[in-house]
């Protein structure tokens, strides 16, 4: 069977994961491996596994949620965020060994939260993740959602700010107070939208009581879930907002180490020659963004599958790094 075929199949499996499915799946996958096949037996593996640990005593507070409703702005009565379906997050990443660390150090200490009450101490629930575009900010939060089980809200920033005098600091509040019964993963994606340096701004006077505003509501911030922020401009940010946060990720461009990893992460479903020269596409890719590597990994491997080629070429990275010069420059 077609790799891609196999994956979306894996993936529908996740849906209703029956013991009898499990079982056939199963036999998919060490039939995979006898034929020598180790990377896609791998990824499949991974598909048929990932939701068995999964924490379910969320379960109760994603149905009040969808019920409840997400909180809306009073003049058009728009939610203030919108939820991301879980089938929709995404959550294979490719990280330096540091950050992943720090990443895993938020999760454990969610899962651990009630042994850390116990002894008085509380889990990391702010966390402000900073870096260049496309490095993973978004989508590190993403991946946490996966890994513990929450529902995953992204602030609307659209709807959030208002030109009227005020009522941007209303909403920021009416959505805070709306969730805060709710256990999920919160993220203001581009957080200095709001939370501009007020030394700098020229509306001094709206832009100091949004960012007051926002300071409190991220002191007073209790809900039993996490709070992640991202940004690309941290030195914009008002210096107070630093202080508010429990801890503090860089989200650094990949090495050429991790570029590799993510590159034949991309291309994992396709099949490849053995005489692509992996150094010198890494050469040209470094210093680019995940976002980009990813892209330029994907844009190969389509002109492979569009030119019905049996393997993923040298040339077919050539091509597709050169139309993407220019985001390589």
């Amino acid at each position: 069977m077609n790799q891609e075929l196999l994956l979306r199949l894996f993936r529908s499996i996740d849906r209703n994961k029956t013991p009898d499915l499990v079982k056939v799946a199963s036999l998919i996958v060490d039939d995979e491996k006898r034929k020598g096949h180790v990377r896609l037996a791998d990824k499949l593996n991974s598909l048929l596994t990932k939701d068995r640990t999964e924490p379910q005593k969320f379960s109760y507070e994603v149905k009040q949620l969808r019920s409840t409703g997400i909180p809306t702005d009073r003049r058009n009565n728009i939610p203030l965020a919108v939820r991301i379906p879980k089938e929709q997050l995404r959550h294979e990443m490719v990280l330096d060994a540091a950050t992943e660390k720090k990443i895993r150090t938020i999760e454990k200490e969610f899962a651990a939260k009630e042994r850390l009450a116990h002894h008085g101490l509380k889990y990391r629930r702010n966390i402000l993740i900073y870096g260049a575009p496309g490095c993973g900010k978004s989508m590190s939060a993403e991946r946490i959602a996966w890994n513990l089980g929450l529902p995953f809200l992204k602030v609307r920033f659209d709807v959030m700010i208002s030109s009227f005098l005020g009522e941007t600091a209303s909403n920021l509040t009416r959505l805070f107070d709306g969730i805060k019964d709710f256990p999920c993963v919160l993220l203001l994606d581009e957080i200095d939208i709001v939370g501009k340096t007020r030394s700098q701004s020229q509306d001094v006077g709206e832009m100091h009581r949004i960012v007051n505003i926002l300071l409190t509501l991220l002191e007073d911030y209790s809900s039993q879930g996490l709070l992640i922020a991202t940004t690309n401009v941290e030195e914009t940010i008002d210096h107070a907002l630093f202080r508010r946060f429990d801890d503090i990720v860089e989200m650094p461009k990949p090495s050429r180490e991790e570029i590799k990893r993510l590159t034949k992460l991309t291309i994992s479903a396709i099949n490849q020659s053995q005489e692509i020269s992996w150094d010198s596409i890494i050469t040209r890719l470094e210093g680019a963004s995940s976002a980009i590597v990813v892209k330029v990994a994907n844009d190969a491997a389509k002109l492979s599958v569009i030119g019905n080629e049996p393997l993923l070429q040298q040339f077919h990275f050539e091509k597709a790094l050169e139309e993407n010069n220019f985001y390589l420059k």
